[in-house]
């Protein structure tokens, strides 16, 4: 045999025989399926992700672009916040809380009995005759932000409670066109 004429080529030893067609087609495949799996699923869920994060950010929105007041009575935790101790036994209560980076406000009503009004204002450190006949002590804004209006004859009293921050003050304005039921609203202002 002459080495200069080509022949059959052997491959040299220990090497792998060349790959068929087949073989070749088969692993493209599964080299395919494993980068669709790879890539494909967590965009996948990606997508569904940010289409639930919009919706659930709309949702909110919506939720807190309201204005007016709920009514409920605000939480428990909001209550011990803002200072807010509305008397047991209270009704037609009503509430709405606004925050921001500087300022956070829990507007709330309610009605109650003299001796909730005075429990009220205990919890202040202040009594009924602390309050000032015709003294609106309510912004015109915090009055719009919540619809707000006094329309009635009244009369009405106002008082003003600072507390140092980060403690909440109160701004309470009292409708005593009910002699034994008074009408509280009140903006309790926290600067955290």
């Amino acid at each position: 045999m002459n080495p200069s004429v080509p022949g059959p080529s052997t491959p040299p030893e220990g090497s792998k025989p060349p790959e068929d067609r087949g073989h070749m087609l088969r692993r493209r495949w599964f080299t395919a399926v494993i980068i669709v799996l790879l890539i494909g699923i967590p965009a996948g869920y990606l997508a569904i992700s940010a289409g639930q994060s919009r919706a659930s950010g709309r949702d909110k929105e919506e939720k807190y672009s309201a204005t007016g007041l709920t009514s409920a009575w605000p939480s428990r935790v909001q209550r011990r916040i803002y200072e807010v101790p509305i008397p047991s036994y209270s009704r037609r209560v009503a509430y709405y809380e606004t925050n921001n980076w500087r300022t956070s406000r829990l507007y709330v009503q309610f009605l109650t009995s003299n001796d909730g009004l005075k429990r009220f204002l205990k919890s202040m450190d202040k009594k009924a005759a602390d309050l000032k006949e015709g003294d609106m002590t309510l912004s015109k804004r915090d009055r719009d932000v919540v619809g707000w209006t006094f329309k009635n004859s009244g009369p009405f009293y106002g008082l003003e409670h600072e507390q140092p921050d980060p403690r909440p003050s109160h701004d309470v304005y009292v409708d005593r066109s009910n002699p034994h039921h008074p009408m509280v609203y009140v903006v309790s202002t926290a600067n955290p």
